[in-house]
């Protein structure tokens, strides 16, 4: 579906418009057909993820000092690097007599428990056996096949990213609420300059998938608010290759082929029950810029605004997940 606005092409990164009251915006709410909203959402959960999780950031994850730990779908879960730098995971709890294997240290690639001095280097031992683990160069993933209770996948579903120098940056949330309203919130692009004006503006829905036959893509113009009356306008999609995650690409205007990979991993329930959900959300950035270089290179500086970014706008879309399981979980969700 095309909007009224044609293919348009840019040219300058940055414009200035005219400021606009938030209330003088035009109403998105009958376009953002919950219909949609939820065909879309079945035909992600349908599609396979081979039990693959998010655990983290990739350099999360070290050969050095502690491991990383996480419990994904309500299992512990443990990784670490080798000598050499190979991704390892593995349960969480030490076969001796269960230690908490994330506490425990890292000495020369292997995880040596904090209890009893057992050592773990990825190989099954003792009846400790490993999960197969992923690292795609900027999240590390791990599957567990008995969370998941699908067909395994020898690798698990990494949506295309931009090639060449890029600049990524990796941001974790916790959010009461499970992975499926995290998904349904990012399938609802029309949210984006009501929700977070400070963010967003000028945001226009051109095309949203009608059937199974279309290519099942939400399409947008929006601009991205820098200050004051400065903006970015750019094109994107919004896609889920997987029923866990969702990706923003940029297909027209600055940094195009930029994307914003969303993922949602399940963890253990919260002390009243509920269920809980990890928002891990990657940013990889390009430019064909040459200003860009400056960019790569102040990355380690960079990385902490980017985070910072996608704090601010996922305070107000965890709420916005953690609303919808609230209604959902007592019958009174809409439709």
């Amino acid at each position: 579906m095309t909007g009224p606005r044609g293919p348009r092409r840019y040219t300058l990164p940055v414009r200035s418009r005219r400021r606009t009251r938030w209330e003088q915006q035009t109403p998105t709410w009958r376009e953002a057909r919950p219909s949609l909203i939820a065909d879309a959402l079945k035909r992600s959960a349908a599609r396979p993820s081979g039990n693959w999780y998010v655990i983290g950031a990739s350099r999360d994850v070290g050969s050095e000092g502690r491991p990383f730990g996480r419990t994904v779908g309500g299992v512990e879960v443990v990784a670490w690097r080798t000598a050499s730098g190979e991704l390892r995971a593995g349960p969480g709890a030490c076969p001796h007599l269960g230690a908490p294997l994330r506490e425990s240290r890292i000495v020369c690639g292997t995880v040596v428990c904090h209890w009893h001095g057992l050592s773990l280097d990825g190989r099954p031992f003792a009846g400790w056996d490993p999960f197969p683990a992923h690292d795609d160069g900027v999240l590390a993933w791990v599957r567990l096949d008995d969370v998941g209770g699908e067909p395994p996948l020898d690798r698990p579903v990494v949506p295309p990213r931009p090639s060449g120098g890029t600049v990524d940056a990796v941001f974790t949330a916790v959010g009461r609420c499970e992975p499926e309203d995290v998904v349904a919130n990012r399938l609802d692009p029309w949210h984006g300059s009501w929700f977070h004006p400070y963010s967003f503006v000028d945001l226009t829905v051109l095309r949203v998938p009608e059937s199974d036959a279309d290519e099942d893509a939400f399409t947008v113009d929006v601009s991205f608010k820098l200050a004051g009356r400065l903006v970015v306008p750019v094109r994107a999609e919004f896609t889920s290759p997987e029923p866990r995650t969702v990706v923003m690409r940029i297909t027209e205007g600055e940094g195009a082929t930029s994307v914003v990979e969303t993922h949602a991993t399940p963890l253990d329930p919260g002390p009243d029950g509920s269920p809980r959900t990890a928002v891990i959300e990657a940013v990889v950035a390009v430019s064909d810029r040459s200003g860009f270089a400056v960019a790569r290179a102040a990355a380690p500086a960079l990385r902490p605004l980017i985070r910072w970014a996608a704090g601010r706008l996922w305070r107000d879309d965890l709420a916005y997940a953690e609303r919808r399981r609230l209604l959902r979980s007592t019958g009174r969700f809409p439709g």
